[in-house]
């Protein structure tokens, strides 16, 4: 299934890819990313906790989040889906709750490796590399919190 085009996510700029391989069937990997009451326990730095998850999974239906930092700082976020197909992949667009911020696209691919899922995510839209870098460590620490939670589930 696929969205309409949503131009206010480019695919320009730099771009973030993260490569992880998890201990868990792709299906249920691919679960932890479309429903909210999985994606509420890993989603954010480490520390920080999720909140207010929100995901109307087809093309063109929204997703919206909000993270919370340890001081109590709140980050919200969210975009528009535009493709999906399980347990295979998901593409979404991802934007901070602020003015004038970057609209973004992400991409992730969910690939069968012996029992194991292999995840790529792919981030573009980036105006800087520093802008990049930034989501670079926070999207790392997300995924440093997911094995814990998939072992639980």
């Amino acid at each position: 299934m696929t969205a309409p085009s949503d131009a206010a996510a480019v695919d320009t700029g730099p771009e973030l890819v993260i490569t992880r391989v998890f201990d868990a069937p792709r299906s249920l990997v691919f679960k932890a990313w479309a429903e909210p009451e999985h994606l509420v326990r890993w989603l954010g730095p480490k520390d920080f906790a999720a909140s207010a998850v929100r995901i109307d999974l087809r093309p063109g239906g929204a997703w919206s989040a909000v993270i919370t930092s340890p001081e109590g700082n709140a980050y919200g976020m969210g975009g528009v889906y535009r493709e999906i197909a399980p347990p295979e992949r998901l593409v979404f667009t991802f934007a901070w709750d602020e003015e004038a911020a970057e609209r973004m696209l992400i991409a992730l691919t969910f690939r069968e490796r012996g029992g194991r899922t292999e995840m790529t995510f792919r981030q573009t839209g980036f105006r800087s590399v520093e802008s990049r870098d930034s989501h670079r460590g926070g999207w790392n620490e997300c995924f440093d919190r997911l094995p814990a939670y998939l072992a639980q589930i």
